[in-house]
């Protein structure tokens, strides 16, 4: 039973959609400060590259995801500088990002020496549940056949809803991304809070890309997100800036990525080209109607200033 394509399908779309799950989190908290991050891409592939070369290095996971964890933080810390101290435009220090992000990565694939090309990851993940528990029929593999992180990954949804919805920092998030002159008011510390959502909303980008380079595919390429950071940003407007949402988001793209290899096990002749670009033009569709209707992005619960810098001086 646990064979069957419908049981390897719905497991294989909890593992491709959890790089996009973390990283999305991470873009939510960040953006309901107020603060768009449009870098993930390029925050996803340095740490990548760094994660993957570390623990092909010391065959050491978690100092593997540790080093990709600290990449893209030191990147993230770069966009909140520019954008939150600065007043950069938040769209151009976040394109900025993915620039610096694909060259990065680019030039330390190369400068390794071997290249990472072609290298093995040096470990991998094992599932965390024994034999017996995971062969059990139907929720065997699809509940309980993964690794720590995609159980992390569900804590990791579990604290960001409680903290959004359940605690007085999240409200106060909640403040500085709707309306930072009137928290600044109050007593909450705007810069601080921008500053900190930014950075954790690296460091899950970081944890996604260096999960999706030493777990998911297992070896290291140029560009190997292939662009599973814009699908991640696009998550949080399919997902109104909700983290279970952006989970239930994440894995349903996460089946349309591996919908060419369930098509080719049960014998359909779709092109898998296009089965392949079936997220983008999902992301692309999407975009589109809210780019051409703003206020149907604040209906799904945008913040109202999000992507507007704070200047206290002008409250």
């Amino acid at each position: 039973m646990n064979d069957t394509v419908l049981i390897l399908s719905l497991a294989s779309m909890i593992a491709a959609g959890t790089p996009m799950l973390l990283a999305a989190t991470g873009e939510i908290l960040a953006e309901r400060s107020g603060v768009m991050n449009l870098g993930i891409e390029g925050m996803m592939l340095i740490s990548a590259a760094s994660g993957f070369w570390v623990t092909s290095e010391t065959e050491s996971l978690a100092l593997g995801m540790l080093v990709g964890i600290l990449a893209a933080t030191l990147l993230a810390t770069v966009h909140a500088l520019l954008a939150v101290s600065l007043r950069v435009s938040q769209i151009i220090s976040g394109l900025a990002l993915v620039i610096i992000g694909t060259g990065m990565s680019g030039f330390l694939g190369d400068a390794t020496t071997p290249k990472l090309t072609g290298r093995p990851p040096g470990a991998r993940f094992s599932s965390v549940f024994p034999e017996g528990i995971t062969g059990l029929p139907v929720v065997g593999p699809i509940v309980f056949d993964h690794d720590v992180v995609v159980y992390l990954s569900w804590v990791i949804v579990a604290v960001a809803s409680y903290f959004l919805f359940r605690t007085r920092p999240g409200l106060s998030l909640w403040a500085v991304g709707d309306d930072p002159a009137t928290a600044d008011a109050a007593g909450i510390p705007v810069v601080a809070i921008r500053y900190g959502a930014t950075l954790l909303g690296g460091a899950l980008a970081g944890m996604a890309g260096a999960y999706l380079s030493i777990q998911i595919l297992g070896t290291w390429q140029d560009s190997l997100t292939a662009g599973l950071g814009w699908i991640a940003f696009c998550l949080v407007i399919f997902s109104g800036w909700r983290p279970w949402r952006a989970m239930v988001a994440a894995y349903v793209f996460g089946a349309l990525t591996t919908l060419g290899f369930t098509f080719q096990i049960v014998g359909f002749g779709v092109p898998t080209d296009f089965l392949a670009m079936l997220p983008f033009i999902m992301t692309i569709l999407v975009l589109a109607v809210i780019s051409s209707r703003p206020e149907a992005a604040r209906r799904l619960g945008a913040p109202a200033a999000l992507g507007r810098p704070f200047v206290r001086e002008s409250r």
